[in-house]
């Protein structure tokens, strides 16, 4: 007979209740599906800072390709209305790839992710 501790007994549990793995949810918002609740709130808080004309635009989970088949997805691009733009990551773990990621990113574009 096999013996579980109690933190085994509830990793087991949280997995098979569907959590994941960084214990965010795929929330759909528009017809749009984001990673967790806290970028789909960002999400509406760029639609709000739109519609108060605080930004000129935002763009959803653009593509860069940072070499041969190595892609960074971003969660956001904001425009700003002084015509600069942000590259957004909400991020509530960062893991080993994205920190490589980023690096790669950022000496290649010459330009800074914001962490929310």
């Amino acid at each position: 007979m096999e013996h579980w501790s109690i933190e085994d007994y509830n990793n087991y549990n949280n997995k098979s209740a569907g959590k994941s793995k960084y214990r965010s949810y795929k929330t759909s918002i528009d017809g749009h599906t984001f990673d967790s609740q806290k970028e789909a709130e960002y999400y509406c808080e760029l639609k709000n800072r739109l519609k108060a004309n605080d930004i000129r635009g935002f763009c959803i989970q653009p593509t860069f390709i940072l070499a041969a088949g190595l892609k960074y997805k971003a969660d956001f691009i904001v425009f700003n209305n002084d015509g600069t733009q942000e590259i957004i990551d909400v991020k509530g773990y960062k893991t080993k790839e994205y920190n490589a990621k980023k690096k790669v990113f950022e000496d290649k574009f010459d330009l800074e992710i914001k962490e929310i």
